[in-house]
């Protein structure tokens, strides 16, 4: 297991925004969503769920499939982190 923290969407996020000079606040009238989602992302307080990866999508040129993947990878990480499962038989195979 590695020590390493599970890196949220949200600072990946962050740093698009940053990069492209664009707030929280304009992010989210521009998806229209309200900008306390968009604040609460970037502080991995909320999940990205399918509805917000696709309108971030749409707004920042990505795909939603981008931030379903990451968020994905952050959730398995997270569950790996916290859940032994060597004690469980495999039932097949």
């Amino acid at each position: 297991m590695s020590n390493i923290e599970p890196i949220h969407p949200g600072e990946h996020l962050a740093e698009i925004l940053e990069e492209l000079g664009i707030s929280q606040y304009r992010l989210a009238k521009a998806i229209d969503t309200p900008p306390r989602r968009i604040n609460e992302i970037v502080h991995g307080k909320r999940s990205i769920t399918a509805d917000t990866a696709l309108r971030i999508g749409k707004a920042l040129g990505t795909t939603p499939e981008y931030w379903l993947n990451l968020q994905r990878m952050y959730d398995l990480d997270v569950a790996r982190a916290a859940t032994d499962v060597r004690a469980i038989e495999p039932l097949v195979g």
